[in-house]
């Protein structure tokens, strides 16, 4: 029998904490829900390698450093409101609940969005809402949030995104740009999101993310 707890420990000691990952908040929900119960049945035992899991078309579980990265130069904290785009099968959302007040958890896959409500009951998730929708409108009726999580990479950023972010707020965003993604936290101040480099990365372009393709005649 696999012995999961044990290869979630190797994950935060071999993963994260080499990847000056240093808040606590963040290694103590890597250690404590199980990324095994979060991805597809069939991958469980790639549940802690250190790379993307694939969802199925262009949708992953992101790796565990570039999760663990993007939270951590994000900084949590227990009374905020999370909104996390592209949830999948809810691995990410029961990250953020460990840390944020209460996560809207975006989902437009049904399928994904059913286990994911499951999953995250079992594991006693009980602040994370899963809301049905196109990744790339978000969740307006809920908002505007303090923080704001992108599950996979980006071309194009949508306004209708950017305007659930509360004044003050922070967005961790995958930006795919050539061969090599760039992660950068968004900060808004007066209206407008100002853009710091965190660190490379790398994921599948989201649905509803791409760049926009000019009309030629």
């Amino acid at each position: 029998m696999t012995d999961f707890a044990a290869r979630r420990n190797m994950m935060v000691d071999t993963q994260v904490r080499p990847s000056d990952v240093t808040k606590f908040p963040v290694i103590d929900a890597m250690l404590s829900v199980p990324r095994e119960a979060f991805v597809p049945r069939t991958q469980r035992e790639a549940a802690y390698v250190g790379e993307n899991v694939s969802l199925g078309g262009s949708r992953v579980v992101l790796e565990p450093r570039t999760l663990a990265k993007m939270l951590d130069f994000l900084d949590i904290r227990g009374d905020e409101l999370a909104l996390d785009i592209g949830c999948g099968l809810g691995y990410s959302a029961a990250l953020i609940a460990r840390m944020a007040e209460a996560v809207v958890a975006v989902e437009e896959v049904e399928d994904l969005a059913e286990e994911a409500e499951s999953t995250l009951s079992e594991q006693g998730a009980d602040s994370v809402a899963v809301h049905r929708g196109p990744l790339a409108e978000g969740a307006p009726q809920h908002g505007p949030y303090d923080v704001i999580m992108i599950e996979g990479a980006v071309e194009h950023l949508p306004d209708a995104i950017c305007d659930q972010l509360k004044e003050g707020g922070r967005i961790a965003v995958l930006f795919a740009e050539g061969a090599l993604g760039t992660v950068r936290i968004g900060y808004k101040i007066d209206g407008i999101i100002t853009w710091r480099f965190a660190f490379n990365a790398g994921a599948p372009v989201m649905p509803g993310f791409e760049k926009h393709q000019a009309f030629t005649l």
